[in-house]
C-alpha cells in the first residue's frame, strides 16, 4: 500500500470557506471548495485529537438519523466533540416518520429547539433538503435515500489523496449496486471533478441508462471493468432499497461481481480497495480481500472520515481560527 503521508501543500491555517449555508450534496458544489474542504480534513487528520477542542464551543449540533447508522453517526458524534460542540443524538424510527407535512412538522420541532448545525439522514431523497427550507439550523445531508452522501465522497477522496498523493488521472472503478447507492452517486461527481476516470461496474439490473448518459462507461462485466484501475471500490446490494429480484442470488451475484484474488489480478498491479461499509462478507467481497493491509484501504476511509467531517461542520459553523 502507499505510504499514508500528507501531500505538503495540504496544510492551510483557516477553515475552508463555503458559498452556501448547507452541505446537501456534492453535484454543483465548486471544486475550490471541494478542495478547501478536503485540504482542511487533511489538516486536521495530522493534528493531536485535543488541538482544536473549543472551537464549536458555543455551538449546538443534532445528528438525527432516521435510518439506522453506526459509522456515520458515530463519526459526526466524535467530530463535534473533538471541535467542542454541545452533541445530541436523536435517533427516529423510520416507521413512524412520512413524507410531506410530518416531515415538515419535524423540523418546526427541531427549529424551536434553536440548534446551530442539524446533521441528517434520510431513507427519502431529498428530505435534507426540505428540512434545510423550514430551519435557521445549517443542515448536513448525512444520506438520503439513492440521492447522495457527500462527506462519504468528502473522506473517499481524502483517503485516495493520502495514500497515492493524487486524484488526477487514475482509474477508478465504482462496482456493485449503482442504482440504490448515494456513495457511488456522490463519487461519481466528485472524483470525476477531480480528475479522475470513474466507472461503473454492475449488473444490467442495477444501474441506469442515466450514467451512461452523463458519460460515465459502464460495465457489466467485473473483469473488464476494473481492467487496470488503481482503485476498486465496492458496494453493497441495498436489498431494503429493491423493488423485485433486480439481482441474482448472493452466491450467484458473489460469483459473478464479487471480488476476490483472481478477479482482482485484473486491475493494476499495486490497485487499491475501498469500501464505505457496512460490507457483506462473501457477498460482493471476499474477507481476504477485506483484511489484506496491503490492499485495503476500509479502515483508513474509517478513520479519516472524523476529520473529514471535523472539516464539514467547522466550515458551515463559518467558524475563522
Amino acid at each position: 500500500m502507499g505510504k499514508e503521508t500528507p501531500n505538503e501543500n495540504l496544510t492551510p491555517v483557516t477553515a475552508a470557506s463555503l458559498s452556501k449555508k448547507h452541505i446537501l450534496g456534492i453535484e454543483n458544489m465548486p471544486i475550490l471548495e471541494i478542495n478547501a474542504l478536503l485540504e482542511r480534513a487533511n489538516y486536521f487528520a495530522n493534528q493531536p485529537k485535543a488541538t482544536f477542542s473549543t472551537i464549536l464551543a458555543n455551538y449546538t449540533v443534532l445528528n438525527i438519523f432516521f435510518e439506522n447508522s453506526t459509522r456515520t453517526r458515530v463519526s459526526f458524534e466524535l467530530a463535534a466533540k473533538r471541535l467542542g460542540a454541545s452533541l445530541l443524538n436523536i435517533s427516529i424510527s423510520g416507521s413512524s416518520v412520512k413524507k410531506g407535512e410530518t416531515l415538515i412538522d419535524t423540523a418546526t420541532t427541531l427549529n424551536a429547539m434553536r440548534p446551530d448545525i442539524l446533521v441528517v439522514r434520510h431513507h427519502s431523497s431529498g428530505a435534507p433538503l426540505l428540512l434545510s427550507q423550514h430551519v435557521d439550523a445549517a443542515v448536513i445531508n448525512a444520506g438520503d435515500g439513492r440521492h447522495e452522501h457527500p462527506t462519504q465522497a468528502l473522506l473517499d477522496a481524502l483517503t485516495i489523496k493520502r495514500t497515492l498523493g493524487r486524484i488526477a488521472g487514475l482509474k477508478i472503478a465504482i462496482c456493485g449496486d449503482i442504482n440504490n447507492s448515494r456513495v457511488a452517486r456522490s463519487n461519481m461527481y466528485l472524483l470525476s471533478a477531480l480528475g479522475a476516470d470513474v466507472r461503473f461496474v454492475s449488473p444490467s439490473t442495477l444501474v441506469s441508462p442515466f450514467f451512461s448518459d452523463i458519460g460515465i462507461p459502464v460495465f457489466t462485466d467485473m473483469e473488464e471493468g476494473i481492467a487496470g484501475c488503481e482503485i476498486v471500490m465496492m458496494l453493497r446490494l441495498q436489498t431494503e432499497r429493491m423493488e423485485g429480484r433486480e439481482a441474482p442470488s448472493q452466491r450467484e451475484y458473489f460469483q459473478l461481481f464479487g471480488l476476490d484474488s483472481y478477479k482482482l489480478q485484473k486491475a493494476a498491479p499495486d490497485a487499491l480497495i475501498m469500501h464505505p461499509g457496512p460490507m457483506n462478507r462473501g457477498v460482493e467481497i471476499d474477507s481476504k480481500i477485506a483484511d489484506d493491509n496491503n490492499k485495503s484501504l476500509i479502515s483508513t476511509q474509517v478513520e479519516l472520515g472524523v476529520a473529514t467531517r471535523m472539516a464539514c461542520l467547522e466550515a458551515i459553523a463559518g467558524v475563522k481560527l
